[in-house]
């Protein structure tokens, strides 16, 4: 019986699937932790710049995590 190989391209994909599967649950608790400051700061006196610039943050992390699980990288 052949024993499964573990080839440079099944070890990318489980690669990719293990970071999801690990960085999800804190991205998702950051993005929760950060919702009450999200529902408040528009409020306050330049808020919308700091709110704006939280959401950046939030997308330009989620866009390096994403970018580097790519195959090739």
């Amino acid at each position: 019986m052949p024993l499964l190989t573990l080839t440079p391209r099944v070890l990318g994909n489980l690669q990719r699937v293990l970071l999801v599967a690990l960085l999800a649950p804190v991205l998702a608790v950051m993005v929760l932790a950060t919702v009450p400051a999200l529902a408040v700061l528009p409020f306050l006196p330049d808020g919308d710049r700091r709110t704006v610039s939280l959401l950046k943050t939030h997308a330009t992390t989620a866009a390096v995590l994403l970018r580097g699980s790519r195959p090739g990288n």
